[in-house]
């Protein structure tokens, strides 16, 4: 007796919004400065902070260096915790840098970005798919300076994609 096969019931999505979340800084960049740069210089394409970016589903953020950069692509945005922040500066006792030398497109501040990894998630109206962090590379001892790189281990910040169209601006989530 054939059996029919069941299809494989299909678990809910783990959605929320990002509670106790304030976008602190928004920055684009025309182009990479790290990215695809391995045994070259940096380049020097400026990290713009803006007041508000126009986020595109599936395919990045309107201005920045990664729209369209390649299909399902996993950081078409990526965010980045202003206590991180505060505490490299604490700890390697550097202050006269702006969180945009991390090439994060949104600062925020109130909640860890990371627990939103395998995660849809909703800021301001705008739904995201939290991917897997940022890991920091070699670069953050050059951007930040000495000792970024070791310290931003397991903070580095989230990669996500964008699942709908919408702005983002400074402010509540």
């Amino acid at each position: 007796m054939k059996h029919a096969l069941s299809p494989k019931p299909v678990p809910p999505r783990k959605r929320c919004r990002a509670a106790n979340l304030s976008i602190v800084g928004l920055y684009i960049s025309p182009g990479h400065n790290f990215f695809g740069r391995h045994g070259r210089h940096p380049g020097r394409n400026p990290a713009l902070q803006v007041s508000e970016i126009g986020c595109l589903a599936g395919r990045g953020i309107v201005g920045d260096r990664f729209l369209n950069h390649a299909q399902d692509y996993r950081g078409q945005i990526t965010f980045f915790s202003v206590e991180v922040y505060d505490d490299l500066c604490r700890t390697l006792d550097i202050w006269d840098r702006d969180p945009g030398v991390f090439r994060r497109n949104v600062i925020v501040a109130g909640a860890d970005p990371n627990q939103y990894i395998g995660r849809e998630f909703d800021v301001q109206g705008v739904l995201f798919q939290g991917v897997s962090e940022c890991s920091p590379c070699h670069w953050m001892n050059r951007a930040f300076g000495p000792g970024g790189e070791e310290q931003l281990k397991g903070r580095g910040g989230l990669r996500a994609r964008i699942l709908s169209d919408g702005m983002l601006r400074l402010g509540e989530a």
